[in-house]
């Protein structure tokens, strides 16, 4: 067996792995943005495993620039930024560790048992804390000259702020859901009633839509849009088979269903694709695998060594 971890900005979610793939014993801790900390969570749910199951390897899911264990970034984690997190968790647990980015991880588990087993040119992209992705062309992880890859969420989606970060109008901060939707969501809410809460769960925001919140719809149609434009532009530059989008929000149909509505309704405004979305403009689809698509690509090195 393998443990595998999915580390998100906000949850790490981890679970055992056998030789095919199936996930079992799952569980879910929050992520603290302390590195020694965060270190330590992993090798105590590793260790716990390890009493009951002979452990084989640990594989790690996880946001940013990855290349050989070493996280160049780590996405909004920023205590793991310049962390060699394979080395540091091989010493602490004396086993095999692959670390492999969230993006990646999630599209080679499609590839291997999930939407993508006959695709050999496709774009797994998972929707969380921020926006993770994974390349993959002529069957292949394209991971770029220093890793960085896939970092759709870096990609700028509005006119340029005079001044300051130039992210806060990137697709992360627009189209990611923690600081996208419910960022969004939260700081318009904020602008009606100072003392509202913060919320921080898509599906709380998805039902306030659904039941007639004004606000939660006028967000919800942006969010859509912001999706859209970021699907368009990835079918114009990789020309994919499939998009297949993950993270836990995929799960939800009426969401699914919404966006590809919404990108479909955008292929038409645009005339140069329009004209080809017959014959040459990607299926937009969930990721097979939803929420343990991380866990199970983050292990797969370890079990084809």
């Amino acid at each position: 067996m393998y443990v595998g971890f999915d580390i998100g900005g906000t949850t790490i979610k981890y679970g055992l792995v056998d030789a095919k793939g199936n996930v079992s014993k799952k569980g879910a801790i929050p992520t603290h943005h302390n590195k020694e900390v965060l270190i330590n969570d992993l090798v105590e749910i590793v260790e716990n495993f390890r009493q009951d199951e002979t452990i084989l390897g640990v594989g790690i899911s996880a946001p940013g620039i990855i290349k050989n264990g070493f996280m160049l970034t780590a996405g909004s984690i920023k205590p793991l930024y310049g962390t060699h997190l394979k080395e540091e968790m091989e010493k602490k647990i004396q086993l095999p560790v692959s670390v492999e980015n969230d993006g990646n991880a999630a599209a080679i588990a499609e590839r291997w048992l999930g939407n993508a087993q006959d695709c050999d040119n496709y774009l797994c992209i998972v929707l969380g804390t921020g926006i993770g992705a994974g390349i993959v062309i002529n069957g292949k992880i394209y991971a770029g000259q220093h890793g960085m890859a896939g970092e759709f969420g870096w990609m700028l989606i509005d006119q340029l702020p005079k001044v300051g970060n130039l992210e806060e109008v990137s697709l992360n901060q627009r189209g990611s859901v923690i600081m996208g939707l419910c960022r969004l969501y939260n700081a318009a809410l904020k602008e009606i009633d100072p003392t509202a809460e913060d919320i921080f769960d898509a599906q709380v925001i998805l039902a306030k839509k659904d039941q007639g919140d004004v606000l939660a719809q006028k967000i919800f149609e942006q969010y859509l849009d912001d999706l859209s434009v970021m699907l368009i532009n990835l079918v114009g530059t990789f020309d994919p088979e499939k998009i297949l989008i993950g993270g836990g929000i995929s799960a939800n149909e009426e969401f699914m269903g919404e966006l590809k509505e919404r990108f479909s309704k955008n292929i038409k405004r645009h005339e140069s694709l329009n004209y080809l979305k017959e014959i040459a403009v990607a299926e937009i689809c969930a990721a097979k695998l939803k929420n343990n698509a991380g866990i199970i690509g983050a292990v797969y090195q370890l079990i084809t060594v």
